[in-house]
């Protein structure tokens, strides 16, 4: 061919005239273009989202910390913190420049955040986790008193001590119950004495999803926990530090119990020290049930009181004074003096960690109004509860911390609203339309609060009041306006010996209260008992909670799908077919009519425990069937055998030495066995040997037998130090 001929050249298949690339970098341009052509949308929908970046940043951090509970071990720790590495990384790679800096921002700072939120919880828990002691102890020690708490509703004082481990002669932090008759009033915080005790590692959960004692006591620093079994001899005081409170809790129960009943006498003492032991456990269970137990509990609701009252006193007292008012900038004088009064009233209660957590969210809110900020915003209750997870980051899987900021944020979310919007519009302008105005509002946001809580308490306790939003109407002003200004100022007053009337009002304002608690808890249907929860159900209930409350417009209502999912996982929750305490010495079944029988009726923590995962209430006067009593149980006195949706159980009643060759026999006619002891490696039934081995390994087990599964207390591979 000569130079002036045209070539044709035919493209082949993948290749289009004048790009001589091959097809699958087009393919590649076609993927960049629809990655691209997606992070554009995003960053559409982030820019046109009013929303605060705060929040969620704190809700990748919570998720972190609850991933590192969730996941097994070391390994998967790392793993996660690598993936989150490795997100962080591309996007600050792929997403350069401007055009996707809000998509940018947020894929880098939750990949992050929730990277540090496992780091911080495995650095916590590597300085500060105490390593129980390797098994019982009954010995002859000497010990140093660090707190001493008061529980004469239980006969009993609990100590917190110093002493060492009595086998290794390692020093170790312990808990120790010492029963009224064996009190000394010298046992208070830094004396000295020495006493037989008996000393046992912290418990786990007797069975799946119950309290684990053991979790807490890594964290607290507690080594052991156990009994004084003789009366302790002082031999060395070195300071009462905690001797004041206790006289304070004393005094405080003797002047309100000259004017109210016990129960009330033993709240105000509850309010102004936080000694909590004197209150009868009927009392307690009534606020509990009303959806008033948080009263009992030194949180953001007293302390936010505390400080509100010193902060209004100073504002209203100040303004009366004009010389003052123009000399002073009385918003300042206010922060500081609201920020003192919470400080002191933390200290005065004990400076519990729930109380302390409260008392830091206050000074933020009050360093907020002393700046001329709003009171209370997403933002700030999301620097709060960072703060917190900054320093106790064990807290976020407690009850206190998620009941206290999720109560929180619903406020804050529902004030925020368009329909309270709208409500504020409407509103009247005359006295009495106002009033009507602020109880519409506050009803409803104990409706809001009600609702936002009680995939929680459900979760943690099985039961939620359903009239906790009526009670809270009446109790919360009682509470805020009344009773503790009252009890506060009849302190203060107690120095001039005319308290007497502060003591009388608080003591008719708390009688009132505990008539409120009773009279709601004793309606009918006043308490949704369900039985054990499952994780899952509870996620999906938050979820979507923290999608309503942290999105604005319609785009929120998408959060109710996740939410509807896991309230209908939630009621259609059922208890396991059985439940096999930790010990062995203790199962709980239910029958096909919802009759509950348990392998033993004595009174125990793990009874108890396996009583409320099965959804069942203990009845007055009546206890639960025992397995003898089982249809067509046959028993022995040493084993019992019981057939149960076609499977076959044998039970232990007792850890006694049988014949090797019957109990083999035995064995491999059953489908379940339970035994608190060892059980020869020839025992071998289809299904389950829940024997002393397994027990001790995994803890307490919540079988299913229809599929022949089970959980455990301990997963499989589980590595967290307790």
């Amino acid at each position: 061919m000569g130079k002036g001929r045209a070539s044709t050249v035919v493209p082949i298949a993948g290749e289009v005239e004048g790009d001589s690339r091959p097809s699958s970098r087009l393919r590649k341009w076609g993927t960049e273009a629809r990655l691209s052509s997606a992070a554009d949308g995003i960053e559409a929908f982030l820019a046109d989202r009013g929303f605060e970046r705060m929040p969620w940043l704190a809700v990748a951090m919570l998720t972190g910390i609850g991933l590192w509970f969730i996941l097994p071990g070391p390994g998967e720790w790392l793993i996660a913190i690598g993936l989150c590495g490795v997100m962080a990384g591309l996007s600050l790679v792929r997403l350069e420049g401007d055009r996707h800096a809000l998509l940018r921002n947020a894929a880098t700072g939750l990949a992050l955040m929730l990277a540090a939120g496992i780091v911080l919880v495995w650095a916590r828990s590597t300085l500060i986790g105490a390593q129980p002691i390797s098994g019982p102890r009954v010995a002859v020690v000497e010990a140093i008193v660090l707190e001493r708490e008061e529980q004469p509703a239980r006969e009993r004082v609990r100590l917190i001590v110093a002493t060492r481990d009595p086998l290794d002669q390692i020093p170790i932090r312990a808990r120790l119950n010492v029963p009224a008759e064996m009190d000394d009033p010298a046992l208070v915080a830094g004396s000295k004495f020495r006493a037989k005790i008996r000393l046992t590692p912290p418990q786990r959960a007797a069975v799946p999803g119950g309290y684990d004692f053991a979790q807490s006591a890594w964290f607290d620093g507690l080594a052991a926990s156990g009994s004084v079994l003789e009366p302790p001899i002082v031999t060395g005081l070195a300071g009462g530090a905690s001797g004041w409170r206790s006289e304070l809790a004393a005094h405080v129960r003797q002047q309100v119990g000259q004017y109210g009943g016990a129960a009330s006498a033993a709240i105000a003492a509850t309010l102004i020290t936080g000694d909590r032991g004197a209150i009868p456990e009927a009392d307690a269970q009534a606020m509990r049930d009303s959806g008033l137990a948080h009263m009992l509990s030194i949180s953001g609701l007293h302390v936010g009181a505390i400080v509100a009252i010193a902060w209004l006193l100073v504002v209203r007292v100040g303004a009366l004074f004009p010389w003052l008012a123009l000399r002073v900038r009385l918003p300042l004088a206010a922060a500081g003096s609201g920020a003192l009064a919470g400080i002191g009233y933390t200290l005065m209660t004990g400076a519990a960690l729930p109380t302390v957590r409260a008392c830091l969210a206050a000074l933020l809110v009050v360093a907020a109004l002393s700046l001329g900020r709003q009171a209370l915003s997403l933002r700030l209750i999301a620097l709060a509860a960072m703060t917190v997870m900054l320093f106790w980051p064990e807290a976020v899987i407690g009850p206190s911390f998620q009941l206290s900021f999720a109560a929180v944020t619903a406020i804050v979310a529902f004030h925020n609203s368009r329909l309270v919007e709208w409500l504020k519009e409407q509103r009247g302008e005359g006295q009495l339309a106002r009033w009507a105005h602020a109880g519409l509002l506050l009803f409803l946001t104990g409706l809001i609060v009600e609702a936002a809580l009680s995939p929680l308490v459900l979760f943690h306790f099985q039961r939620s009041s359903l009239y906790g939003s009526l009670a809270n109407v009446v109790a919360i002003p009682l509470m805020t306006a009344v009773t503790l200004p009252a009890l506060t100022a009849g302190l203060v007053f107690d120095l001039l010996g005319v308290g007497a009337p502060l003591w009388w009002l608080s003591a008719k304002s708390l009688d009132l209260t505990l008539g409120i608690a009773h009279t709601t808890s004793s309606l009918p249907g006043s308490v949704l008992q369900l039985p054990q929860v499952s994780l899952v159900a509870a996620l999906a209930c938050v979820a979507g909670a923290f999608w309503l409350a942290l999105w604005s417009g319609r785009f929120r209502l998408w959060g109710l799908l996740p939410l509807s999912i896991g309230v209908s996982a939630l009621f259609l929750a059922r208890p396991a077919d059985l439940l096999i305490e930790q010990s062995g010495r203790n199962a709980a079944m239910l029958s096909d009519d919802g009759e509950l029988y348990l392998l033993r009726t004595s009174t125990s923590f793990a009874a108890d425990a396996m009583v409320e995962a099965m959804g069942k209430t203990p009845k007055d006067g009546e206890p639960f069937s025992e397995f003898p009593e089982w249809p067509g149980a046959r028993c022995n006195g040493d084993f019992c055998q019981l057939q149960a949706q076609g499977r076959t159980l044998l039970v232990a009643q007792r850890p006694v030495d049988v014949p090797y060759g019957p109990l083999v026999a035995a064995c491999a006619r059953a489908d379940i066995v339970i035994s608190s002891r060892r059980l020869p490696a020839d025992c071998r039934p289809s299904m389950l040997k829940a024997d002393g081995s397994l027990l001790s390994r995994r803890g307490g087990l919540a079988v299913d037998l229809e599929s022949g599964s089970y959980r455990a207390v301990r997963p499989e591979g589980d590595s967290h130090g307790w």
